[in-house]
């Protein structure tokens, strides 16, 4: 399994409060949050990572190339518009297997990550399964609803009705990437709206539940998700 990491935006709201660093190199709890999704992701079954990044975040540069993260690294930098782009532009390195596809600022519990990787490997006919959590405390959530059996019925901007959110936690069948042309043709931005063309070309994603998972955005979060952590090394 190889997994996919997009940490290619500019952490501007965390800046203007400000974050000195990276996003990706916030610590919770001693561990950078590009590092803690590296460790746990190959723990559970990743034998690759491939990472894009931004032009103007050396730092994260230099960490990322000399590192050493117990399995190999393939670095992308590069300036790109929206996510969406950025998984495109991922999208040669992942074509041949299913992968795991991360932002490196949604924290989570590990066991429940491990249930989310058992869960996708069981399923053979779908396209992919999507972390979701009713746990929304993201200002722009994207939102979904689910039938009985958590298959994604629809995407949603807003959480009137839905009542589950993304969480920035993906597994995808490299089947994702044969509308990436069309995307573009069409001028879609941003990868929620890629999801949105998905599901109504008939691509079907299940959701997996999560208890909570945090959007690390402000710096309050980040003792939020020391909090929240905590717990779960106490069992």
């Amino acid at each position: 399994m190889n997994l996919a990491i997009i940490a290619a935006g500019e952490s501007s709201r965390l800046k203007a409060e400000g974050l000195k660093t990276s996003k990706s190199m916030i610590r919770v709890n001693g561990e950078c949050l590009i590092e803690r999704i590296i460790r746990i992701a190959r723990h559970h079954g990743a034998n690759r990572t491939v990472c894009i990044i931004n032009r103007r975040e050396p730092e994260l540069r230099e960490f990322l190339a000399s590192a050493d993260f117990g399995m190999p690294l393939k670095l992308l930098v590069k300036d790109t518009t929206s996510s969406m782009h950025s998984l495109f532009a991922l999208a040669p390195f992942l074509t041949e297997a299913p992968f795991c596809l991360a932002a490196t600022d949604s924290v989570f519990r590990e066991t429940e990550f491990a249930g989310f990787i058992s869960f996708s490997l069981r399923q053979k006919i779908l396209d992919g399964v999507l972390a979701v959590t009713s746990f929304i405390d993201d200002e722009k959530p994207l939102c979904v609803s689910l039938d009985d059996e958590k298959r994604i019925l629809a995407f949603s901007d807003s959480p009137e009705g839905a009542g589950w959110a993304t969480g920035g936690i993906y597994y995808l069948s490299p089947r994702i990437f044969d509308l990436m042309e069309k995307a573009r043709q069409k001028g879609i931005s941003r990868l929620r709206n890629y999801f949105k063309v998905l599901v109504s070309e008939g691509y079907v994603f299940k959701g997996f539940a999560f208890s909570k998972i945090i959007d690390l955005d402000r710096p309050s979060d980040i003792r939020e998700a020391e909090r929240f952590l905590s717990h779960e090394d106490r069992g």
